[in-house]
């Protein structure tokens, strides 16, 4: 469980700055100003992560205020405290570096923030959440598919909080109600924020061998699906695809010619820039490293 854990956590930061972009425009958007779509555009576009890093703590505040404003108990409040989960987890995991107890607490607002959203909009999944895995399944199983991106949050931003205490071996025992989060919001909307959803459980069915539980074959599948949803452009679904999967079962083959697309492709395309920039910086390394594992 370590060696999976390790692995997951290292992963997450890149996957987790997806959800960081929609839930900008989302709170400008509750705001009611039109500038949110050009807001979210100027954001995916970047080829700059470290501008977007020191910008958007300004959002941070915004979003808390904007929650400090609401009446509580109104299921109407659940968007905006979703957008929040979405920004201030992606900010923990993505842009805390080394400050492990900034990385907590942005994760345990977070987290309060998907939990409060969740209540509001399903009484029985709220009921479920501290309870054992399978009632939890069962509850997520029969959240209605209008549902989508709260539970999409909801797991997401669980994974931030796994990240951010990841010694602790309570918060570790709830990656199954992750994958089972992600999993029903796939089976809604198999191409939902992009494909990400699919990149993530892509990555958790290749932490383990089919050996011992895991299911890389069927990782490749979600892997190659966000690929394609993307029409080829979605590079960090290609590099997280050669470092777990292609690593995993040992195919060097596969790995070398995906961090080679990676590479020799065109960082900038509408909706993907930042997250491509990033991934080309990743590659890199796997580049590097790959010298070794194999």
């Amino acid at each position: 469980m370590s060696t999976r854990l390790a692995r997951f956590q290292a992963l997450l930061a890149g996957l987790l700055l997806a959800l960081l972009l929609p839930g900008c425009a989302a709170v400008v958007g509750r705001a009611g100003d039109q500038f949110a779509g050009q807001l979210r555009s100027a954001v995916y576009d970047s080829n700059d992560p470290a501008t977007v890093r020191d910008g958007l703590p300004a959002y941070l505040l915004l979003v808390d205020a904007m929650i400090q404003g609401q009446t509580p108990g109104k299921a109407r409040n659940a968007p905006l405290l979703f957008s929040a989960a979405g920004l201030n987890g992606a900010y923990a995991g993505s842009f805390t570096g080394d400050d492990a107890e900034r990385a907590r607490r942005l994760a345990a607002k977070a987290m309060d923030y998907a939990r409060r959203g969740t209540c509001l909009q399903d009484a029985a999944l709220c009921a479920a959440l501290d309870g054992p895995v399978e009632p939890f399944e069962q509850a997520v199983a029969a959240a209605p598919a209008g549902h989508v991106a709260g539970l999409y949050a909801l797991g997401s931003t669980w994974a931030t909080q796994i990240q951010a205490n990841r010694d602790d071996w309570g918060a570790i025992a709830d990656l199954p109600k992750v994958q089972a989060l992600l999993e029903r919001v796939v089976a809604i909307e198999p191409t939902h924020d992009r494909g990400m959803a699919r990149v993530y459980l892509g990555v958790l069915d290749s932490l383990r061998p089919e050996s011992v539980g895991g299911q890389p074959e069927r990782g490749r599948g979600h892997f190659e699906a966000a690929i394609a949803a993307s029409n080829d452009r979605n590079l960090y679904a290609k590099t997280l695809f050669a470092e777990t999967y292609a690593r995993l079962v040992f195919d060097q083959a596969l790995h070398d010619r995906l961090l080679a697309e990676v590479l020799a492709a065109d960082p900038r395309e509408p909706g993907f820039t930042l997250m491509n920039v990033l991934a080309q910086e990743r590659a890199k390394a796997l580049v590097e490293s790959g010298r070794d594992y194999f």
